[in-house]
């Protein structure tokens, strides 16, 4: 009976409280995976699930699936079809520029949400390289894009501007300038250490790299190793339609310069890190909680410096890092050539105004447990808390 009071209570109060009730769209980040993908293991929240417990207090929570080593182009677009529904179009002249397929027969969908509009918005909140594709969907819609000839795209999405289509972006652990361990670590795919852990949990399911706009797919009865080393040697990794691309501190600063703060757009986000610095060597080293198989990355990340295409080296202030990202660069996007989007930290008193990013308060986590995986109960209850509060304060925001 307490128990049921008090679930009374919180929903009341939420009610009370807010001022819309538009879904939450979550949007996973590389190496990701949908619902059901990788069994009872989940994306959000790993051997729990937070998906449930968010709907449980009373949210409408939308989860995508989106091309796990996919550019931020390619994986926006799909999270446009995703939740309006329809067939994907990459556009002509993106297809025609890289080389793939415009329209891929097998990506269509019937739509999460196919009333989305400016009249019924959406709140984002995408996890790492998720937090990126928010930012190129917002971009993307809001601007009409033409193709090489000049003429506007023919699609829904890039033909024509679709503000308003997005209330809220909240980014939790994102490369915003991209990050130093792309520089380092094998050219073919970055983050090698998580990749594995992937494939250990992967085993022979559904897990797919969903590239069919590159002509690639999984064969009948593949094995996962052959689907893995395929996948390695594909040529998109040598192009700038692709992940690595963009996580890094030159690709980050292409989508910097052009997907700038939307001033109709409430912008907030998450930071952590999980290394802590060696004053006798200036590095920055893995706290004895990370996970191990991300270790090796942050040591690597915590003494290097990685170099912008005009020869400009990162400094120290770059060490600090969640193992897969630094520090700096989660709070908001600062590199563009039109300069840094405007940042400040999250106030419970101020009055909040769009085209503004609010950075929430830290959180000494590694990157892999912002999404609850390798949890401790306690831990993964503070997170869950934390992130069910920030809902309710989406929650809040004038219609």
């Amino acid at each position: 009976m307490k128990i049921s009071l008090c679930l009374f209570t919180i929903l009341f109060s939420m009610q009370l409280h807010a001022q819309n009730d538009y879904p939450i769209v979550l949007i996973h980040g590389f190496m990701g995976w949908g619902e059901s993908e990788m069994g009872e293991y989940n994306y959000w929240g790993g051997k729990k699930d937070m998906v449930e417990e968010f709907e449980k207090q009373g949210f409408k929570v939308l989860v995508t699936n989106v091309g796990p080593v996919s550019s931020n182009w390619d994986r926006a677009v799909e999270l446009y079809y995703q939740i309006k529904g329809g067939q994907v179009d990459y556009g002509k002249g993106h297809a025609e520029k890289f080389g793939i397929v415009q329209k891929p027969m097998n990506k269509k969908y019937r739509g999460l949400y196919p009333q989305w509009s400016d009249k019924n918005p959406v709140h984002i909140v995408g996890h790492s390289m998720g937090g990126q594709t928010a930012r190129m969907l917002d971009y993307l819609l809001r601007t009409a894009i033409a193709d090489s000839a000049g003429f506007l795209e023919k699609s829904n999405l890039l033909g024509k501007s679709n503000n308003g289509y997005i209330k809220s972006i909240t980014t939790i652990s994102t490369p915003h300038d991209g990050t130093t361990l792309t520089t380092f670590v094998t050219t073919w795919i970055p983050f090698l250490q998580d990749m594995i852990a992937v494939a250990a949990v992967v085993g022979n399911s559904f897990y797919d790299f969903d590239l069919e706009q590159w002509g690639f797919k999984r064969n009948n009865k593949e094995s996962w190793s052959s689907y893995f080393k395929r996948m390695q040697s594909h040529p998109a990794w040598g192009t700038k339609n692709i992940v690595s691309w963009d996580v890094s501190i030159q690709g980050a600063r292409e989508i910097n310069s052009m997907a700038t703060a939307n001033p109709e757009v409430y912008y907030f986000s998450f930071i952590n890190s999980n290394t802590v610095l060696d004053s006798s060597s200036g590095r920055h080293v893995p706290h004895n909680s990370m996970s191990f198989i991300i270790r090796s990355n942050a040591r690597l990340m915590g003494m290097k410096k990685a170099y912008f295409e005009d020869g400009t080296p990162t400094d120290t202030s770059w060490f600090e890092n969640d193992g897969i990202v630094n520090k700096k660069s989660m709070y908001g996007p600062t590199t563009g050539l039109n300069g840094a989007d405007p940042i400040t930290n999250y106030s419970e008193d101020e009055i909040l105004i769009p085209g503004q990013w609010y950075t929430m308060k830290e959180l000494k986590m590694d990157h892999r447990r912002m999404v609850g995986h390798g949890t401790k109960e306690e831990d993964y209850n503070f997170l869950r808390d934390r992130y069910l509060s920030h809902l309710r304060l989406l929650a809040t925001l004038p219609k």
